[in-house]
């Protein structure tokens, strides 16, 4: 385990410390397990990225995905790259 330092608000400081006796740990701990849970838990990552699949389906502003590809590949675009 690695030391470091961090710097809070004194009302942040204050709420930890509440927290942390009313649960019977330290703060550091408290820190280390927010860390963990806000970063490296991979189910809760999953858990956001499936939340955003199918975000944009039932949108009716966006063009049609194939014939706006279709009109980027239209024109001379690749005899412009050949040259």
């Amino acid at each position: 385990m690695r030391r470091t330092q961090l710097y809070l608000d004194e009302k942040d400081w204050k709420l930890l410390h509440v927290l942390a006796r009313s649960l019977r740990t330290s703060v550091s701990e408290l820190v280390r397990t927010a860390v963990h849970e806000k970063y490296f838990d991979k189910e809760r990552r999953r858990q956001a990225m499936l939340g955003i699949v199918g975000l944009w389906k039932d949108r009716t502003d966006l063009p049609d995905t194939e014939t706006y590809v279709r009109s980027l590949r239209k024109g001379n675009r690749l005899e412009r790259v050949w040259r």
